[in-house]
């Protein structure tokens, strides 16, 4: 009798299992048939697209997130410049890659002897010419410079050793040929390049308030404070001007090394 079967989930032995969930959900229904025919060639092989995307979508947020950290750490707190020139040799020679905290002058202040990359006050470099490159190329190069993985290429910047600080009064020569800050004299020979002297024109001058007192380690080829008193600034570089203080040589790595402040040279100098 009908009702004498027991009561079960399992289809009766005279009924086909259903092979799919299509089939037991009611067949030939229309929701059944979408779900088999949409996918092309069985159901399992739907979620293939989904995770190619996926993939895409999470590589975009990696690369995306990096860039915009670059940009950050650039920003505010540590950028990369190239070396064009050789007013700073033997310390800096050209080609370098030297190293930039951008903490200097906004966290921490400028102190006497540290090697400092500023925006130029005005006349103090001859008319950037850029190298020759596609637009493609020159395009690509400005976003890697933008979010510092490329180094600022200086066109518009400069870098020397800071000198005088404000309201030094820094002149030079003195009997034996140096340079003296608030009138004590300093010995430089740990820092200029081999060979050169202090300066071969002498100065005479005090550091106005915002303002620094700077010159290359290669005494007889830097265009610094001493040659430009006719520029805007009459010489001196706006503190608002100081981009940071350079820490570390990174390339080429056979020259990496740190650029320790010279504090010793500076210790016996009275504040002004």
């Amino acid at each position: 009798m009908a009702d004498s079967d027991p009561v079960t989930d399992r289809p009766s032995a005279h009924q086909p299992r259903p092979h799919d969930p299509a089939d037991a959900a009611g067949g030939d229904g229309a929701g059944g048939f979408d779900a088999v025919v949409g996918t092309g060639h069985g159901g399992q092989a739907a979620p293939a697209p989904r995770r190619g995307l996926g993939v895409l979508r999470e590589t975009a947020i990696i690369v995306i997130s990096a860039l915009v950290l670059s940009w950050i750490i650039k920003t505010f707190l540590v950028q990369a410049f190239y070396i064009p020139s050789g007013s700073m040799e033997d310390t800096l020679e050209i080609g370098d890659r030297v190293m930039v905290s951008r903490m200097v002058p906004d966290v921490f202040d400028v102190a006497r002897g540290d090697i400092v990359v500023f925006k130029d006050p005005g006349g103090w470099l001859p008319p950037y010419e850029p190298p020759e490159r596609t637009p493609v190329g020159q395009a690509v190069t400005n976003v890697l410079t933008f979010v510092g993985l490329l180094p600022q290429e200086t066109g518009d910047h400069l870098i020397k050793r800071v000198i005088g600080t404000p309201g030094d009064h820094v002149t030079c020569c003195d009997a034996e040929g140096r340079v003296s800050i608030n009138g004590e004299p300093i010995d430089e020979e740990s820092y200029t390049k081999p060979g050169s002297v202090p300066s071969q024109d002498p100065f005479d001058t005090v550091v106005p308030e915002g303002m620094l007192f700077v010159m290359g380690d290669n005494r007889q080829n830097s265009q610094d404070s001493r040659y430009n008193t006719g520029k805007p600034g009459g010489g001196f570089v706006p503190m608002d001007n100081v981009v940071g203080s350079t820490f570390a040589t990174v390339w080429p790595l056979a020259d990496a090394t740190w650029l320790r402040n010279p504090g010793e040279v500076f210790a016996k100098v009275p504040e002004p």
